[in-house]
């Protein structure tokens, strides 16, 4: 088999799988339990925090572990928004789902949402951005590595124009996390948003920062474990692990542009489009491709016969039937939208992976 849908998930790496089966075996004791063998957890939890916190460049204070990157955005968003004074947030049309989800959440509360389209080059226009805040905006939230086309959005620009207005800003680097440094932005932001499967940790984990001054309103009020934020018994096992995947995932950017670059020379002479933004902004291991007249869902399919794994937008929209945020968002059609499909390398990916996809697409481009 063929995988090349890394953007949605990755496989656990066997020293993250090492660690989770040991400390399941091992480190059982509940972390607010006050024997020893919750003592012994606690202090794993505790050590795991302050790698995870590290790698964020952020206060150790203001990490919580998650279930998810889902659930982190969820609990990040809402709390913040429900903390601040006024009723309005800001964000973009081509978020991950989580985000809207959230915003909807919120629209039914009384705040009104301010969705951001992108450029051609697929990101926000930072002029719309400034002219979007008012007096009543209590919250930006805006990606950081889109998980459809790849584009890296200014986060540090967007962070300076929050800070001016004393506005907080969320951001989701679920793409970006130990891949591209955050800790250049980290420090300007108010939340972040984290998980551990896209880089060879396990499903089910992930981690926010919300800035220990900024004022919340927990969605759960009362809970009492991660700082009142997400209630439940802590999965230490997973969060060791997701410290583990941390400190040992290396992201080599040389070789995803290498490998893009491969791709497109190989298909450069077929009808398969780009949707992507210029390289400055332009995160390599995401490729964003369209075939004219052959929908992404008929490209997935067949190259599924052919053991090759990609996808054909972020594997939390398969259900969609209008297509891809981003691409619509870019101000595409529904009928481009439904040709999009997306492949996405990691550290497995190969040259041969490469010749073998483009073989294909080549194929399917002449249908």
């Amino acid at each position: 088999m063929i995988y090349l849908d890394y953007a949605a998930t990755s496989p656990m790496t066997e020293a993250a799988i090492d660690v989770y089966s040991q400390m399941a075996k091992k480190v059982y004791g509940n972390t607010s339990s006050l024997h020893d063998a919750g003592g012994k957890a606690h202090v794993l939890l505790e050590e795991a925090r302050a790698i995870v916190a590290d790698k964020m460049g952020v206060n150790r204070d203001g990490v919580v572990f998650t279930g998810s990157g889902t659930e982190g955005n969820i609990l990040a968003i809402l709390s913040l928004a429900r903390g601040g004074k006024g009723k309005h947030i800001i964000t973009s049309a081509a978020e991950h789902t989580s985000v809207h989800a959230a915003m909807n959440t919120l629209e039914r509360e009384g705040f009104e949402i301010t969705k951001l389209s992108f450029t051609r080059d697929g990101v926000i226009d930072l002029a719309e951005l400034s002219r979007a805040i008012r007096k009543d905006t209590v919250l930006i939230s805006i990606q950081h590595v889109n998980s459809e086309i790849g584009s890296i959005q200014p986060v540090k620009d967007i962070a300076n124009i929050a800070n001016e207005q004393g506005i907080p800003y969320h951001v989701d680097c679920v793409q970006s996390f130990c891949k591209l440094d955050i800790s250049q932005f980290s420090h300007k932001v108010d939340s972040i948003t984290v998980s551990a499967h896209k880089i060879g940790g396990p499903k089910g984990c992930g981690a926010i920062y919300i800035n220990p001054h900024r004022r919340i309103v927990p969605v759960f009020p009362g809970v009492t474990h991660e700082k009142g934020i997400r209630g439940g018994t802590v999965d230490t096992p997973a969060i060791v692990a997701m410290a583990t995947a941390v400190e040992q995932y290396a992201y080599h950017l040389d070789k995803h542009w290498r490998l893009r670059k491969q791709l497109k020379e190989v298909i450069r002479d077929s009808s398969v489009e780009w949707i992507e933004s210029h390289d400055a902004q332009q995160f390599p291991s995401i490729c964003g491709l369209c075939i004219p007249r052959v929908e992404g869902q008929y490209v997935m399919l067949s190259l599924n016969e052919e053991n090759i794994c990609i996808s054909t937008g972020s594997a939390c929209d398969i259900n969609s039937a209008s297509g891809t945020k981003a691409i619509l968002a870019m101000g595409n059609s529904i009928s481009k939208a439904r040709q999009f499909f997306r492949i996405s390398f990691g550290e497995g990916t190969t040259e041969q992976h490469i010749e073998r996809v483009a073989v294909h697409l080549k194929k399917l481009a002449l249908i």
